[in-house]
């Protein structure tokens, strides 16, 4: 059997904000296909990380390795040419174009094309486009507005957007926000499918535990800026240390209902 690639590689990696330690020495790999989830009380450090990952912040120690490339400090356009798509925990969409043109506008984008971006995103790929809809089935959705469909929609559309640069890395902060418990089950099956079909490294953070014991394939555990704990859904579910740490949030309730135990 084949080993899976390594797409991401993190080395020790810090941020300070003041003396502040929001990330410290983190370090941890993914690999093609595998889905990867994120987890931590609130102000563990989750966002910071997320956004070195990304370029948005510089970090203050550490190296980060995307496809073989080092993306230590690399400006987000940078690291998104690279193969890394990206959702946010609020969606972002133009809602007075179509749903088909939102996609459009990244797919302008990805092809480097620098026409007029208003007058001829209409015509740039509808093909392209309506691909990326069926994959998220939203086939029937491209004439629509993005100001007039549903949230859940939404955060499909933007799983779409993020998939139209044909990303090796997906990086999603919370994809599952605001969304009806069903909506957020689909949603996360959905991309786990698609990231399996597709060889695509999905590191996603999230608060519903639901969510992270179902999909993740693995799952990484920050408190304070530091990795407290690493493995599959099992041992993190077992680790005493994540169940302290999630006591006064009411999550380690969720992580012992699971195996029977009494919350």
């Amino acid at each position: 059997m084949s080993i899976a690639p390594t797409l991401l590689s993190v080395e020790g990696l810090s941020k300070s904000y003041g003396g502040v330690h929001a990330v410290r020495g983190v370090s941890f790999e993914l690999k093609a296909g595998e889905i990867l989830a994120l987890i931590g009380p609130n102000g563990a450090g989750k966002s910071t990380c997320f956004d070195m990952l990304n370029g948005q912040t510089t970090p203050g120690a550490g190296k980060i390795n995307l496809l073989g490339h080092d993306t230590t400090g690399k400006r987000p356009r940078a690291v998104w040419r690279l193969g890394v798509g990206r959702t946010f925990q609020i969606t972002a969409t133009f809602p007075t174009m179509t749903v088909r043109e939102n996609i459009q506008v990244a797919l302008v984008s990805y092809h480097r094309q620098l026409f007029n971006l208003w007058a001829s995103t209409p015509k740039f790929a509808p093909e392209e486009a309506d691909s990326l809809l069926a994959l998220v089935g939203m086939d029937g959705y491209a004439h629509r507005p993005c100001g007039e469909i549903a949230y859940g929609d939404l955060k499909r559309l933007e799983l779409a957007v993020a998939l139209a640069n044909q990303p090796k890395l997906l990086l999603m902060d919370e994809p599952t926000a605001g969304m009806a418990p069903r909506e957020r089950i689909e949603l996360m099956r959905l991309t786990a499918r698609i990231a399996r079909e597709r060889s695509i490294g999905v590191l996603f953070t999230e608060h519903d535990m639901d969510v992270v014991f179902e999909h993740a394939d693995r799952i990484l555990v920050l408190n304070r800026g530091t990795l407290i704990a690493e493995g599959s859904p099992e041992e993190v579910r077992r680790n005493p240390e994540v169940r302290a740490i999630y006591l006064g949030e009411g999550l380690v309730y969720d992580i012992s209902h699971r195996e029977g135990a009494p919350a």
